[in-house]
């Protein structure tokens, strides 16, 4: 009978529900796993405060998973930039743990009171990055040459997420795999390009002669002219 609580489409829309509810929770779980081990990591490595490390792997997990960026990634960018030291500071104005320059993007500070505040960092970098990468056409090559000012930089970086692919897996495989597709797009021929399982391929970027390194401009980071 219609409107029966037993009736086959109220038992398919509740079923429907909970198989809902219950994706949910398991991604949440795996969420929170990934952010714990990343978290533990962050104390060993860097002698970070547990409170801080933790603080830094949640925001690196929500901006990750709001722009489609592995939070491995994120992680070698302020490794590299900051050590991850919040209160950093570099050449034209770079602050905080991604070294943001504000001059550069005042559109995304206007509700920013502090950017050496970790969360607010890592998400006004990241908004940064994803920008970059959506000029760039998916490529992530030309959009870490244009967060960082050299192909130098761009190298530095895709070596470093090997440090953290195994801390710091992404928090959805599809959506993953969605944004590395992107980024393959625009070079159909590169080697950049990971096979399926091993996304931190997908970073490498062509090698630097020593004339490149020796030639690129340096800053607070010793690799590039801080342009982000």
């Amino acid at each position: 009978m219609a409107g029966s609580p037993f009736s086959p489409s109220t038992v398919m829309s509740r079923l429907l529900c909970l198989i809902v509810l219950s994706l949910g929770l398991m991604r949440t779980a795996t969420a929170d796993e990934n952010t714990d081990r990343m978290s533990a990591y962050l104390t060993q490595k860097f002698g970070l405060a547990k409170e801080k490390a933790q603080k830094i792997s949640d925001a690196v997990q929500a901006a990750a998973s709001k722009y489609s960026l592995p939070p491995a990634l994120l992680l070698a960018i302020i490794s590299i930039e900051s050590r991850f030291k919040e209160k950093a500071k570099g050449a034209n104005g770079a602050t905080g743990l991604m070294q943001v320059v504000p001059g550069a993007h005042r559109g995304l500070l206007r509700n920013v009171k502090d950017l050496t505040e970790p969360t607010a960092n890592i998400e006004v970098g990241s908004a940064i990055l994803y920008g970059y990468m959506r000029s760039a056409n998916g490529d992530m090559n030309a959009a870490l040459k244009s967060y960082g000012g050299s192909q130098a930089y761009a190298q530095k970086v895709s070596l470093r997420v090997e440090d953290f692919a195994a801390v710091a897996p992404s928090q959805d495989g599809a959506q993953q795999s969605d944004a590395q597709a992107g980024m393959c797009a625009a070079r159909p021929t590169s080697d950049r390009c990971a096979e399926p399982g091993n996304w931190a391929n997908a970073f490498t970027v062509p090698a630097v002669n020593a004339a490149g390194l020796n030639g690129t401009a340096t800053s607070a980071t010793g690799l590039h002219t801080t342009s982000h």
